[in-house]
């Protein structure tokens, strides 16, 4: 998976709003500061978010952002699919539809497990488990299986 510097600042974004107090409005120059995002660019992907409905955004002196729901109804998928659209793709062709046969038939069977594990973590994390720093426990684990065999590894 490549994620894009655009997708990236949105789910930067989105975490800083979550943790936030309902009701409490967020301005583009205070939540690109806050990140290290270019505000110009930050202006683009909110739009993109609140087009989908993940940020409402209101206008007037007092004017800013927050999120259209609770951050624990958000998912970092929902975010990625806003900004990047599919989680996984192959050449933009459905898994089903893809050329393989011969040796390479099971290939699609391993893009189909790539998606679901991708959609196992990001579809089950939140942004509030983000912004809690309280991971579901089967991501917590996956993130200390990579740092282990990163360590093994001498990268670590």
């Amino acid at each position: 998976m490549r994620m894009s510097a655009k997708a990236e600042y949105a789910v930067r974004a989105m975490i800083q709003l979550a943790t936030v107090d309902a009701g409490e409005l967020v301005k583009t120059d205070d939540l690109a500061k806050a990140q290290g995002i270019p505000a110009q660019f930050l202006v683009d992907i909110l739009s993109d978010l609140r087009t989908d409905r993940l940020v409402r955004s209101h206008r007037g002196r007092d004017g800013g952002y927050e999120l259209a729901r609770p951050a624990a109804e958000i998912s970092i998928a929902d975010v990625l699919r806003c900004i990047d659209g599919p989680l996984a793709s192959v050449r933009d062709i459905g898994l089903g539809d893809l050329p393989y046969a011969g040796p390479t038939a099971k290939l699609t069977d391993v893009w189909r497990a790539l998606r679901a594990s991708m959609r196992a973590v990001l579809e089950e994390t939140s942004l509030a488990d983000v912004a809690s720093g309280a991971l579901p426990d089967h991501v917590a684990a996956l993130a200390g299986s990579y740092l282990n065999q990163e360590a093994q590894r001498g990268h670590g």
